[in-house]
This record gives structure tokens, sequence and C-alpha cells, in this order.
């Protein structure tokens, strides 16, 4: 299939067309009285007209959908016109006269070509017998409005219970008298008040559902809905046929290396009228870029605000890449590029929950369908996708050069989850994860869980091209009715041999949102500082959260490079799934007063030079959970491995098969055996009290607990000892948690 869009001159507003099947521009929406007329993307296709915030938002969130067919359309005077449909009025407003007069035809025209197509009848009631079409929608409805009128009265059960429940612990809480039972207590009270939130939002969604379906009565309104469904449906062929399109053509692009140095990509999904606050220059050293960044209570870590950027230069020498390092090509290695595509299998959480009524939260088995064919510490060890940054870092002789790379290196564990909304699977206790590329990239990693409750990780890697990194992972959650955070707790240490660099930082807050209804997707926020703790230099990252109201660029993350003394020297720029730039700060002044009264303080800088870049995406990732050419090779069987190895999980190797059903099974005998072993480790902690002995605790194979000479951290650090017993084949010390 193949869409059809007529292709003119852009006008000011961005307006393409006319054409038969596609009309799109910028126009003016009436808001409120507050805000007035805003400025959004608008799209006419296939008798819709649908609008958007920005050209990217086209790709995730709609901000509304006009159907054209029963719409009435009046002509104001400036360039306005009005929209009423269902009872609603959409006040729009154009550039010129000339383009409201377009947009205006191309709405009527649309408008005669939707209504010829929709079925016609009169509202007299008088018609013949329904035609067997009809005749199954009707009997379609009343069996959706027969199912959720179940999913009500189950919604009225959970309710009742899980209300009394939470209302027994509150009153247990009151009556609470010594405070070493307050923590099972608030446990227990958190648990249940989760359950009634989640039962509470889905039976607003249920009755939602419900009032929608029980209007949807009439003979009319049915044809209606099934007109609207074909042109659902044509328009999600014309979107995937044009995703498909975006991806060929940017892989072309990206493979076209004597495109590389004449040209500038603008962000995945939108054109240049999305950033036209930025103007673009060829990138010269002696030409400076000019930075504003408001003074907030700490002077050494300000948020970024740029008034202007400008194309990347070329790298310094000591900031290139290798040859070898710079491709992300893990193909030629003989390592594989695909796995099985992802079964269509369709389940929402709701469906689980009223199945599992009376359970508490803990204690309800979440299938595979919420997963990917990766365990949480194969995710850890992803991080590593980008250690060419790392091996160029160890190469500086500048600690502030190298803490730019740092921070690249620390944004650049974020862009595989862009797509990625799938759940890691949660390691057994004892579960380990080897990476060995010193062949190809000069590092070997461990991983290995050290903790279930809560749950807890520790990393090891150490490079042969001068860098060590270890971090100690709790992963801590939070579910708000609509979304989950994933909170991980804990710091990421790396040293560099050569210098004695070492450098300490925290991840950000990762967000999943529409965890009830709707489409998932992730987000990116807090702050993540970075300090290297030899010769105090620092860097302040800001990863902005999305927001409907913010003009800022979606998944921007801003930052400033400080020395011991305070003094800026580097602003960072760029987005968590994309690239980020470095500008070297040649001067600085105070400016005028910036929002609520802060001072603003200019950077006179250096044009921005690429720090890093994300590699496109293999052939097919859609349907490969949106894997990485590194993630696709992480679960790929390995000889000498660990019995304890992610890779020889059997229900992760089930669900990669695609057979789920089976992983799900299997999945279910391996946690009934983890929560046995765990009943027993109990009962024999309980034993040795009772007989006067101290209780031993789970000892990690291949981590102890230690004090960092440095920081004063307590982390468990790796002890050693693995890669020689894999190199003897001895894993007689392993247990058998598979």
């Amino acid at each position: 299939m193949t869409e059809l869009v007529v292709r003119t001159l852009p006008s000011p507003s961005g307006v393409q067309g006319p054409g038969p099947d596609t009309y799109k521009g910028w126009l003016f929406k009436w808001t409120n009285y507050l805000k007035g007329y805003q400025r959004r993307w608008f799209v006419l296709s296939n008798g819709l007209l649908s609008y958007y915030r920005t050209q990217a938002e086209m790709a995730h969130t709609c901000r509304g959908t006009i159907t054209l067919a029963t719409v009435h359309i009046e002509i104001g005077d400036t360039y306005h016109f009005v929209l009423t449909s269902g009872g609603r009025s959409y006040h729009l407003k154009a550039y010129s006269e000339g383009e409201c007069q377009r947009w205006v035809s191309a709405l009527q025209q649309a408008k005669a070509n939707a209504t010829q197509m929709m079925p016609h009848s009169d509202d007299s009631g008088d018609e013949g017998p329904l035609a067997q079409p009809d005749r199954a929608l009707i009997q379609g409805a009343l069996k959706t409005l027969a199912s959720k009128l179940e999913d009500l009265s189950t919604c009225n059960e959970l309710i009742g219970k899980h209300g009394a429940a939470l209302q027994r612990s509150l009153s247990e809480l009151e009556d609470l008298r010594t405070p070493t039972d307050g923590a099972d207590k608030l446990k227990t009270v958190n648990e249940r008040a989760t359950l009634f939130r989640i039962t509470s939002n889905a039976m607003i969604n249920a009755c939602q559902d419900f009032a929608d379906l029980a209007e949807a009565h009439s003979r009319r309104w049915q044809r209606a809905l099934q007109y609207e469904r074909e042109q659902r449906h044509h328009l999600e062929d014309t979107i995937e046929q044009l995703a498909k399109q975006h991806n060929n053509l940017e892989r072309a692009w990206r493979e076209a290396p004597s495109t590389h140095n004449r040209v500038e990509r603008t962000p995945e999904g939108e054109s240049s009228e999305e950033n036209e606050d930025i103007e673009f220059f060829d990138a010269m050293e002696d030409s400076p870029a000019f930075i504003t960044v408001p003074a907030d209570d700490h002077s050494q870590h300000r948020h970024l605000s740029s008034n202007k950027s400008v194309t990347s230069g070329s790298l310094s020498s000591n900031w290139s890449q290798d040859d070898n390092d710079s491709s992300g090509n893990y193909l030629r290695r003989g390592r594989r590029c695909r796995i099985p595509d992802k079964p269509n299998y369709s389940l929402n959480l709701w469906s689980i929950m009223k199945n599992c009524i009376g359970k508490e939260l803990s204690k309800i088995p979440m299938p595979v369908n919420f997963n990917e064919p990766l365990s949480m510490l194969q995710r850890l060890t992803e991080d590593l996708e980008y250690s060419e940054l790392l091996d160029r870092a160890a190469r500086c002789e500048s600690s502030l050069e190298q803490m730019c790379l740092v921070a690249a290196f620390s944004v650049s564990s974020y862009s595989t989850t862009i797509h990625r909304t799938g759940k890691p699977f949660n390691p057994l206790l004892g579960e380990t994860y080897e990476l060995d590329r010193v062949d190809e990239y000069g590092y070997r990693s461990i991983c290995e869980q050290i903790s279930h409750h809560p749950p807890a990780a520790a990393h090891h890697v150490v490079s042969q091209r001068g860098w060590t990194l270890w971090q100690e992972i709790t992963i801590d959650s939070k579910f708000r009715g609509k979304y989950i955070s994933i909170m991980p707790l804990g710091n990421i240490h790396l040293k560099f041999h050569a210098s004695g660099n070492h450098y300490v930082w925290s991840k950000v807050t990762s967000t999943v949102h529409n965890i009830i209804v709707g489409k998932l997707w992730i987000d990116q926020s807090g702050d993540i500082i970075i300090v290297n703790h030899r010769s105090k230099d620092t860097c302040h990252l800001k990863f902005s959260p999305y927001s409907y109201f913010s003009r800022d660029v979606p998944r921007k993350v801003t930052g400033v490079v400080t020395d011991g003394e305070g003094s800026a020297h580097y602003i960072l720029s760029g987005t968590w799934d994309d690239k980020m730039e470095s500008a070297k700060i040649i001067e600085s002044s105070h400016g005028c007063g910036g929002s609520e009264g802060k001072q603003k303080t200019v950077y006179q800088t250096l044009p921005p030079k690429l720090l890093w870049k994300k590699y496109p995406l293999p052939e097919n990732a859609e349907n490969m959970h949106f894997f990485s050419s590194l993630a696709l090779t992480l679960n790929e069987p390995e000889d000498g491995v660990a019995p304890t190895d992610s890779r020889l999980r059997p229900d992760q190797r089930l669900m990669e098969a695609g057979l789920w059903d089976e992983a799900n099974a299997e999945k279910q005998r391996l946690e009934e055996c983890q929560r046995l072993e765990r009943r027993k480790r109990e009962a024999q902690a309980t034993l040795a009290l009772e007989e006067g002995k101290e209780a031993e605790s789970y000892q990690p194979m291949w981590f102890e607990k230690r004090t960092d000479t440095e920081t004063g951290e307590s982390s468990y650090l790796y002890r050693g000892g693995y890669w020689e017993a894999k190199d003897r084949q001895d894993w007689s010390q392993c247990p058998a948690i598979f």
C-alpha cells in the first residue's frame, strides 16, 4: 500500500497539499481564555482530522480526532473557521487568508467524500429486516455488554473485599502499641491500598466502557462504528507502511558515508519547522555560540537553556573513535543477528487482577506476556553497549574532557529503553550472567543476584583498555495507579587505570505510563551528579520529564561540567535516546533576570562537538522486542558458562523461542522452588536463634561486602575467582537454581 501525497513548496505554516488523501500543516487552535490560541500540527486523512502538539507526537500521542462525515464547517473572519461535531466546537485560525481557504476547501472535499462512503439510512425506523452483518454487530454488542456487566460485578466484589481488608489494616495500624510491629503492618496496608487503587481504576474504566457501549443501540450507530473501524485499520496500515519506509530510509542514510559530512539529520519524526527557535551555522572553531543558563541555589549545578545551537564540528584527536569501535556491529564477529519474532499475544493487567481475588499484591504471579526474554542481569550488562566511550575517555589527558565522555556514557545506557516497555525477568537468588567481549572490545563482565527481597544485583567489569566499572543496584518500584516508577538505588563506580580518576554517579527514575489502559510508553527523569573523587570535578545532568505544556524537545538532557573550584568548562546537551554533544565554554557573564526572578548566566561557547550517537536498530527490531545489536546476542547460548548463568534459564529460553504457555509454567515452577528455598533458610535461621547461635545470612558466590577507601561507601565488590573457575570448568560450588 502506498500513500499519495501532493507536495508543494512549504508555506510558513508547513502546509502540504492539497492532496487526494492527505493534507497537513500548522494551524492555531483555541484552547482556553488563559492561553488563547496555541499552535498545533493538523493532519487530514481518510475523512479524519487529527491534531498533535508537535510533529514528533504523531508517533505516539494524538491530542484529538474529528470525524468529518458529521462535521459542520463555518467560515469566520481574519483567517478563522469553526468546526462543530457532536456538540463540540473547534475554533481554528490559519496564517493567511489563502491558507484558510485551502484548508476549508480540503475539509469540505474530505467531508463530501466521507459522507458518500457512509451507508445511508433514514431515522424513521421503518426499515426492512436487518442485514446479516447488522445482526452480527448487534449480537456482538450485546455479548460485549454482558462481558462488561460481568467485569462490573467482579469489580464490585473486589472493591468490597479490598476495601474491607484495607479498613481492617488501618484499624490495626491505629491500635499498634509497639514500634516493632509497624513495618509489617505498614507493608500490609501499602499492598492492600495498591490493590484497592488498581481495582478502583479498573472499576472506573469498566464503568466508562459500559456507558459507552450502552449508548451504541441504534442501527445507524452500528454502521458508523463499522465505518470508523475500517478507517482506523486503513490508517494503521498506512502508518505501519510509513514507519517501515522511514526505517529503511534512515538505515540507507546511515550507511551512506558520503553524506555524513554534508547533512545534519533532524531528530527522528520531526521536520525543521519544529526547531524554529534554533539556528544552524557551519561549525567554525573561532565562531562561538551563546548559551544562556539560569542560576539556581548551587552555582555549579545549573539548568541549561540554549538560545542557539550549531552543527557539530570535527572531533579532537583525543576524542576520535577507533575504527574497530565505531561500528557497533556485532554481526561481523560471528554473533547472531536475530531471534524468533515475538508472538502476537494480547493481555492486560486487569485480566490478571480479576482472576486473583483475595491474593496479596506480592503473591500475584505475573506471566511472561509482560516480559522480554532477558533477565535484569542482562539488562544491567546492556549498559556496556557504548563501551567505546570509556575506551576514548581512558586516552584523554584532560580530566574535564574525560568527564564529558563519562557523562555521555551515563546517558547512553538509556538509549535502548525508548521502545523497551517489556519487563526483564527477575533473577533468582544466586543467578549470574557473564559477558566476555575481550577479543572484540577488550572487556569482560560478571553479574550476580545477591538479594531477592529487595531485588539487588552486583556487577563488575574490567577492560584491557584502561578502566574498571563496578556497581551494586537495588530496584525499588512504586505503583501509582496509572504508571509505575522504577527507582534504581545504589552508585556506579568507574576508575581509569592510568590516571586513577574515580567517577561515581547514580541512575535516574524510569517511569512506565499507561499501565491499566492505553499504549505503554517509558520516560526517564531526574538528575545525575557525576563526581570525580580524585580531582573533585563534577557534572550535573538533568533529564527533563515529558510534559504536554513544555516546548522543549522530548527526552531532553542538559548538563554543565565544572572543575573542583566550581568554574564551568563545558555545556552538554542532547537527548537520552539519540545523541549527546559538548560545547567548550570560553567566556561567561551575567545576563538579565530570567524566569521567576532568577538571574541568568550567559556562557559563550565554541561550536558543539558530538560525543555520542545512538546506533540504528537492526532490521525487523520491532518484531524482536526492539532489541539492539548487542541485546540480540546477550541470550545467545555459549559453552562453558556457569550453571547459574541467565542463558540457562528454561523459562526465559522458552519465551525467546515463542513458547509462552510452556514458559509461564516453567516460570511458576522456578518461583515456587525459590520460595521453598527461602522458607528453608528462614527455618534454619529461626532454629539457630532458638539454640542461641548466630543466624547465618545468605552469602553470594562471587561478591563480598567491603568498604571503599576513597568514598567510604559499603557495597558488594567482586571477590574474584569466577574467571579462574571458568578456565578450570570447576563449578562444584555453584547452587542448582534452575
